[in-house]
């Protein structure tokens, strides 16, 4: 008896000193045996845990199946996951598909901040994030958004609608492609291939962000229920073969002394040192990383930027007479010209807002100690989800949430680069996205672009209140219908 006696004495010291003192598990909605949350989360869960957010509080517990996951839905406590516990909840949970076809090893979105995940942190910033290389690479960004504008103009001559995410896709991807391999990726003219391609990359992050079986009951993942993971495998395989084309080739080149001064080549040029990280297979995984990551996200923004702006006219009119006051006449949008466009720049931010291109950021864990947030403790081990579309809709944060109004960011210092956590679409902390300086000027160089050259109306004259407005989940929110408008040239 003295002896379990002073082993429960010893437990609760251990338990006081750990500053858990007091500490106890959020709650959440009542659930059901085996299945748990599951059935609450419904199609589109960026709407259903914001509803049940309101009622259980901005850190709540779901049991889902076997998974114990916290979702976080306000700026205090996602300051606690991506701040103050940053070093604990550094590791990220990936989903069934992703670990099918071992992304999860060698992707540094999914490995844990370490050996690895600095080396292609580092190499990735070096060359295609830093402010150097940006500023190195910015004619390119130029002249593939004058691409987009030559086709914007075709389509204007026909009385053709655009549509505004496939046209986006096309820049953002090229963009990234020529900054990768020194060549476009897709075409305006080409539509087959280019739409197979942009299907695979949005079919992936759909599979990605989607719930499946085997993440809630581990032991059926090798009956994949859902066929998500033979899908991931494909989709990865068809992205591969062309990534490998574009390495053979690049040794053909390097070997004929033709170098081209790409991420590619630099990659390559990594492999053949002696000991290196980085072989074949690796680079591939970098490359489907930077692609999905950067093409998707961009074209999103920009697509809901002007879906928001077609359904308030008012709004779209304001936007393009500050880009035509601050461009003059038949000049070029340039990026150094966004910094004197603070409506634009406040359109970006509200659209970021309300429409985050993730609706969650990856998901986190501790491998190794409890956290405490608040008054609440978190068990090492627990999934831990980050809402950014709660955190932009929440009312004690945002007044009248729900709209559309850029205004409210004219006057106000909030950023999108991890100070702010009320607006945080690119994440905080050391695993905050590292594309962040590239993505804030093609989404900004892509829409002041569009809305500079162009005026614009809805194709068989829908009527801007009838516009489906809703969402698609997946890693990235699109719209459920996409945007086709009719540009109108601007007269000079």
């Amino acid at each position: 008896l003295s002896l379990s006696l002073l082993l429960l004495c010893f437990i609760f010291f251990l338990f006081t000193c750990s500053g858990f003192e007091g500490a106890k598990i959020s709650t959440g909605p009542p659930r059901l045996t085996l299945l748990g949350n599951i059935l609450q989360i419904g199609e589109k869960p960026h709407r259903s845990l914001a509803d049940l957010s309101r009622i259980y509080g901005s850190v709540m517990t779901l049991k889902l199946g076997w998974l114990t996951t916290v979702v976080i839905s306000s700026p205090e406590a996602a300051k606690e996951v991506l701040k103050t516990h940053d070093h604990v909840l550094c590791y990220r949970i990936s989903t069934d598909p992703v670990r099918a076809t071992g992304h999860h090893e060698r992707s540094f979105a999914w490995l844990p901040p370490f050996g690895r995940w600095r080396f292609l942190r580092k190499i990735t910033t070096q060359q295609l994030f830093s402010t150097r290389s940006l500023e190195a690479t910015k004619h390119l960004r130029m002249r593939k958004v004058q691409e987009l504008m030559s086709f914007v103009d075709r389509c204007s001559e026909r009385s053709v609608a655009v549509n505004i995410a496939r046209a986006s896709f096309i820049t953002s991807l090229n963009i990234i492609s020529n900054a990768l391999f020194s060549t476009n990726l897709a075409s305006f003219d080409d539509s087959e291939t280019t739409d197979d391609f942009q299907n695979v990359v949005l079919r992936m992050m759909e599979i990605a962000g989607k719930p499946n079986t085997a993440d809630f009951f581990p032991f059926l993942g090798f009956l994949d229920l859902q066929g998500t993971r033979k899908e991931a495998r494909l989709c990865m395989n068809k992205l591969f073969r062309v990534f490998q084309r574009f390495i053979d080739t690049k040794r053909s080149l390097k070997a004929s002394r033709n170098k081209e001064n790409d991420m590619l080549s630099f990659l390559l040029d990594i492999s053949q040192e002696k000991e290196s990280e980085l072989d074949d297979d690796g680079i591939k995984h970098l490359l489907l990383d930077l692609i999905l990551a950067g093409a998707d996200t961009s074209s999103s923004t920009v697509e809901w930027a002007m879906a928001e702006l077609l359904r308030n006219p008012k709004m779209m009119v304001k936007a393009q007479e500050e880009i035509r006051q601050v461009i003059r006449r038949n000049d070029a949008v340039r990026e150094l010209d966004i910094f004197k466009l603070p409506y634009l720049q406040a359109v970006v931010k509200e659209t970021l807002r309300l429409h985050p291109p993730p609706p969650f950021l990856i998901p986190r864990t501790s491998e190794s100690d409890d956290v405490r947030i608040f008054e609440f403790i978190i068990p090492k081990n627990t999934q831990v989800l980050v809402s950014l579309w709660a955190i932009g809709r929440d009312p004690n944060v945002w007044e009248n949430p729900t709209q559309f109004k850029p205004e409210r960011f004219l006057g106000r210092e909030i950023d999108v680069k991890g100070n702010d956590f009320e607006l945080i679409p690119f994440g905080a902390g050391k695993r905050i996205c590292p594309g962040l300086p590239l993505g804030f000027r093609i989404v900004h160089l892509v829409l002041a672009a569009l809305l500079y050259g162009f005026n614009w109306k809805y194709q068989n004259g829908i009527l801007p209140e009838n516009v489906d407005m809703s969402e698609a989940f997946g890693v990235t929110l699109h719209k459920a219908e996409p945007i086709c408008a009719v540009p109108i040239k601007k007269h000079v």
